[in-house]
């Protein structure tokens, strides 16, 4: 099914019309949300206005975020083809001409002046239709290793967002070093205040035990991203005995989000420890929820690694290994060459080791402090404005 590109002439009041294409995970979602909502309160701010509409999977998490942001939500059945094989990647392979054919017909309806593409197996087929159709196409690469849909999209789109500048030169002259877009709150994170004598209860002297202070909890948040890890998980809640001396003290706070999968299990886990840990399928506030922490574990795919950068985290991070060409490991190397984070490759992954980096970090206040302001050279609070930017440069031109 073919589609044609009739924009025809803008009126002073018509909108602009922008199709997000953000299937998947919530590194699909999250920069692209970002995104909207900057060109939507510029919509409040000038009178050159925007209509913005998602085009999506039927996964629950973008079904429920992305109208909850205000937005109109359409999918369509999509499925992926790398890392899979036999009899599933040929179901998969079989479900892309259903995905042509509606992605044909919502470009040919929606009819949008420009179409933003984060990566995923969605954006693939659409962002390569509305090329073919003439429209104007610009990618999100947050990584700092693109995945393959992105480097096969590389010569047919119009423009390419950046995450990193290791990435520029796939794309050539179309691709501008943005950073990775965040949510403005992430930016009003601020940083923790701790008291140096929280050492003492994590690490007692070899003298004996120390005389109980009134001192607030070091917070731990555990995250494996928008669907959870497995290995984090398990990892963590057979940590939590290893730490007993400073659940006693009352010198820690769990925090973590375990994904749907593993909620059941992991919240029994933890039921010995009751009001030291709160466990959660998902975290709907993540920006609060960041601001009250001190150490975040965490996986580093691009959406984690930014959010930890915009809030000034320090982290431990255990990259997935199975992430398409190893772009978290590459995330998580970034990160800590700069001095932001602690890297534990997930075949080293024990809850002795875990414990031994939640010890070593917790017990100097300074060491974190250090890797927070080294997370915060990181951020780039700008990054949604450039990409924002660059998506009404190609709108403008089109009207």
């Amino acid at each position: 099914m073919s589609v044609t590109s009739d924009f025809g002439p803008r009126t002073s009041d018509a909108p602009a019309r922008i199709l997000m294409i953000a299937g998947g995970t919530g590194g699909h979602i999250f920069p692209s949300l970002a995104v909207a909502e900057e060109l939507r309160s510029r919509s409040k701010q000038n009178s050159f206005r925007y209509e913005i509409e998602f085009l999506g999977t039927h996964r629950p998490l973008e079904a429920k975020l992305i109208p909850a942001a205000g937005f109109r939500l359409r999918a369509v059945d999509a499925a992926g083809l790398k890392g899979i094989g036999g009899i599933q990647w040929l179901r998969n392979f079989l479900v892309l001409p259903r995905t042509a054919v509606a992605a044909a017909a919502i470009l040919h309806e929606f009819k949008p002046q420009v179409v933003v593409g984060v990566g995923g197996y969605l954006a693939g087929p659409v962002m390569l239709e509305a090329a073919l159709a003439d429209i104007p196409t610009i990618l999100i690469e947050p990584n700092a290793r693109p995945g393959l849909t992105n480097r096969l999209l590389a010569p047919v789109v119009r423009a390419a967002a950046v995450g990193f500048a290791e990435t520029a030169h796939l794309f050539g002259e179309k691709a501008q070093v943005t950073g990775y877009p965040v949510r403005r709150a992430f930016f009003e994170i601020q940083p923790r205040h701790r008291a140096q004598g929280v050492a003492h209860a994590l690490m007692p002297e070899p003298s004996g035990p120390q005389p109980a202070v009134a001192l607030p909890p070091y917070t731990i948040l555990v995250v494996g991203g928008s669907q959870g890890s497995r290995a984090i998980n398990q990892a963590m809640a057979a940590s939590l005995p290893l730490l007993a001396d400073a659940a006693t003290a009352g010198a820690i706070r769990i925090i973590h989000q375990t994904g749907e999968r593993d909620y059941n299990e992991i919240r029994k886990s933890y039921h010995d420890y009751g009001s030291i840990v709160e466990v959660y399928p998902f975290i709907d506030g993540m920006p609060g929820t960041l601001a009250q922490a001190d150490l975040v574990i965490s996986r580093a795919g691009a959406t984690a690694v930014a959010e930890l950068a915009a809030a000034g985290r320090a982290s431990v991070l255990i990259p997935f290994p199975g992430a398409t060409d190893q772009h978290q490991l590459e995330n998580a190397r970034v990160m800590e060459k700069a001095g932001a984070a602690r890297v534990i490759v997930q075949s080293e992954l024990t809850p002795q080791r875990l414990v031994e980096e939640i010890r070593w970090l917790m017990a100097r206040p300074a060491a974190l402090e250090k890797m927070e302001a080294c997370a915060r050279r990181l951020a780039r609070p700008d990054a949604a404005m450039r990409v924002a930017d660059m998506v009404e440069a190609l709108a403008r031109r089109e009207v």
